[in-house]
């Protein structure tokens, strides 16, 4: 049994064939693109793989409509273009979805983030688990940012590791997205669907639970941005990682504070009172 791959972009040329080059072994491929204004589309067809276009609005809405494409195989890895699959994940998920009964929906793994050549463990917060092997027709995405992967039937883990590349387009690149996911968390904030915090959930021992009660809590926490850096650089182990180590976590440290900065002005703006 093989596996189909399902890998989101917008203007990920720098990226895009490196990410597909680690889905060789995969003879369904399906590259969703949110209308790139650069050469992906270009590279993606050059490399056999289908190509669908969707407007983006919000990145649920675009993984669902990803997950709603027909696919050769009944289970897909949902990827982005900065990515990539190692030989020994493929392994496992080969080995994993061969055994597999019916009553499983979907498979998480984690991530290894890198900058500066280097995998930033402590930094990065690790280990997360993202649900990203889903059996067709099985599980659906939910939250506009940050998604969360809800699947009908159980949840299994698998030891490997995508390997992630956030910064390969550049800092400026970084940032301008994390600037866009800054504006839609506050606004999710706003709403309050970003900070309800089921209180039994920080004890689950799904980790997946966890993080999502924790990082409500985190949005409780005074001087919350300096408390997530003091965490990842100095408990975490950042400290220990050098340049790459120091320079995420102020990153990280500056996304939230992006957030907590627009959601006074949207609070404030809501009031109608001036900045």
């Amino acid at each position: 049994m093989s596996i189909s791959v399902l890998v989101l972009t917008f203007d990920e040329e720098l990226n895009i064939g490196g990410c597909l080059e680690s889905v060789r072994w995969s003879d369904d491929v399906i590259v969703l693109d949110s209308f790139s204004t650069d050469n992906t589309v270009e590279i993606a067809r050059q490399q056999g793989v289908r190509v669908a276009q969707r407007r983006f609005d919000n990145y649920a809405a675009q993984r669902n409509f990803g997950l709603q494409q027909a696919f050769k195989y009944p289970w897909v890895l949902m990827l982005d273009a900065d990515e990539r699959v190692p030989p020994d994940l493929h392994a496992q998920m080969i080995e994993a979805t061969r055994g597999a009964g019916p009553e499983v929906a979907m498979f998480r793994m984690r991530r290894r983030d890198h900058l500066f050549g280097r995998w930033i463990k402590g930094a990065s917060g690790y280990p997360t688990w993202f649900g990203r092997l889903a059996r067709v027709g099985r599980v659906r995405v939910e939250r506009p940012i940050n998604e969360e992967y809800h699947a009908d039937g159980e949840l299994r883990d698998l030891r490997g590791h995508l390997d992630h590349f956030p910064f390969n387009k550049g800092f400026d690149a970084w940032i301008a997205k994390h600037d866009r996911y800054s504006s839609m968390e506050a606004r999710l904030r706003l709403e309050g669907a970003a900070t309800r915090l089921h209180w039994p959930d920080l004890l689950q021992r799904d980790a997946e639970r966890r993080r999502r009660a924790s990082k409500a809590l985190a949005y409780r926490l005074p001087l919350r941005p300096l408390a997530i850096f003091t965490a990842l650089y100095l408990f975490r182990g950042g400290l220990l990682e050098g340049r790459a180590g120091l320079t995420f976590c102020v990153l990280r440290a500056w996304y939230e504070f992006a957030i907590d900065c627009k959601l006074i002005e949207l609070q404030r703006r809501a009031r109608g009172q001036s900045i």
